[in-house]
């Protein structure tokens, strides 16, 4: 393909993407092809010649269109969402045109820069007080090892990189059991090892880390001779969302001198509206907080804002600067490349500059209330069906149910033949977890362009599909 051509094809992808987002909801959410239907579509080698794009766009739609599942459908209820509103297209669109790796200030000032001032917007947005710095990293997964890595060299006096862990004294790191397994990943990547990760007992309807068993933790591995490092807060779990009472939590942590991180990967989003802010009471107090925009603020996937009391934690444990990455003759200037674990990075802030300023931080609380109220209205209603039982309340958009009718014996296998068929019929699409042991059914509203029309569509399909659900009784089985 020739640049000359470009523009041509350029126009048609534009055309074909806008009819894409506005009849995306006519399609069903999940994809439907069958284990292996794509592979066996692709040739099983590269071709030697070049082909031209007209074929390669026609395979694009016959072979990876089928096998997508749609994650902008307005009625994509699962998992949290990756949204992609249109000025994001455009921006994400223009950085894979001029391309830049913005690893360094001089490799892209620009980069650089709007990077800077974009995570001061979201500071501001977010009341984080003055001192906080932020960075763009790939993903929340990321930012919570960055920030495990730096509660490890911290407390072994920056040392561990150089020194490694043989030798050491075990380090302990606590959080509840609802914290996302990124943490887990953090801790294996780290050397912490799991056997070192202290899962603290929670209580409450927010299903909260319960602050006395945390100190009772800490207290309890001093006595030990272990190593206590760091606490990692929850604030808007995935499963349920799930958030710890983070003053209370950050005021142990600060007694014993431990590093705290915060994972808001999703609910962050939320705290651009003050109302939601009493879920994360004392958060300035925190020395690391991560959320995604591209879960709830209309950015498309990567986009993740990580915040930090002290970068300079931070670059010392991340920080290597060999000659060819060294920029003479500046002074003061920021490379984030030694604020993230990757050396190369994309031009994620032009995302966030495009977004913010297409709609403005009142249009986007706009959506962001509209999500939880509509979503709690279907609570609502559901709650007020029999068969039906709320297990968890709302947090935010997000909540769970289960469906148990007086006469059946696995409700467990029920719930999950209940998910399963709701999926399968293609309307909405949903997600199950565990609370307490019990399959439940989650629910939470978030894709940008979603309705209300579309949230109350929810409470017809899973109403109607559980009553036609057969629900053998236990002699049956």
């Amino acid at each position: 393909m020739r640049w000359d051509e470009f523009s041509e094809w350029g126009k048609r992808i534009s055309e074909w993407t806008q009819h894409y987002h506005q009849t995306v909801g006519q399609h069903p959410v999940r994809a439907r092809t069958e284990p292996g239907e794509v592979l066996n579509a692709l040739p099983a080698t590269a071709p030697e010649q070049g082909e031209p794009i007209e074929g390669i766009f026609q395979d694009f739609e016959q072979i990876v269109m089928p096998g997508i599942t749609h994650w902008q459908h307005p009625r994509f209820f699962a998992y949290f969402n990756s949204n992609a509103s249109a000025p994001s297209v455009l921006a994400e669109f223009l950085a894979s045109a001029i391309a830049p790796q913005c690893m360094l200030w001089q490799t892209s000032p620009a980069a650089t820069e709007m990077e800077t001032r974009m995570m001061d917007w979201l500071r501001q947005a977010l009341d984080l007080p003055e001192g906080f710095a932020g960075v763009i990293q790939d993903s929340a997964s990321s930012a919570t090892l960055a920030a495990v890595l730096t509660m490890r060299e911290k407390a072994l006096n920056w040392q561990g990189n150089r020194q490694g862990l043989f030798g050491q004294t075990p380090l302990r790191v606590y959080c509840s059991s609802e914290v996302h397994t990124s943490v887990d990943r953090a801790i294996w990547v780290a050397g912490i090892g799991q056997d070192n990760l202290v899962r603290v007992p929670i209580k409450g309807d927010w299903r909260g880390m319960d602050p006395a068993a945390l100190e009772a933790a800490i207290r309890a591995d001093l006595d030990a001779g272990l190593h206590p490092t760091g606490v990692i807060l929850c604030v808007g779990g995935t499963g349920t969302g799930a958030t710890d009472p983070v003053d209370e939590c950050l005021e142990v942590a600060q007694k014993y001198g431990l590093y705290t991180h915060v994972d808001a990967a999703w609910a962050g989003s939320a705290m651009i509206c003050p109302e939601y802010r009493h879920y994360w009471p004392g958060i300035d107090q925190a020395d690391s907080i991560v959320f995604n925009p591209h879960k709830w603020l209309g950015v498309q996937f990567d986009c993740c804002a990580h915040f930090l009391k002290n970068p300079d934690d931070l670059v010392q444990t991340l920080a290597i600067s060999p000659e060819y990455l060294k920029t003479h003759g500046q002074d003061g200037i920021i490379n984030f490349s030694e604020w993230s674990v990757p050396l190369g990075r994309r031009f994620r802030a032009l995302k966030l500059w495009f977004v913010i300023r297409a709609y403005g931080l009142e249009g986007l609380r706009a959506r962001l209330r509209n999500h939880v109220n509509w979503s709690r209205d279907l609570h609502d209603r559901l709650a007020a069906e029999p068969d039906f039982r709320i297990v968890t309340p709302p947090m935010w958009s997000l909540w769970t149910f289960r469906y148990e009718p007086a006469d059946a014996a696995d409700l467990d296998d029920l719930n999950l033949r209940l998910v399963n068929a709701i999926n399968d019929d293609g309307r909405i699409y949903l997600t199950q977890t565990r609370a307490d042991g019990d399959i439940v059914i989650r629910f939470q509203a978030g894709q940008f362009e979603t309705t209300e029309e579309d949230v109350r569509m929810a409470f017809d399909v899973i109403t109607e599909i559980a009553r036609t659900l057969p629900t053998p009784p236990q002699e049956d089985r």
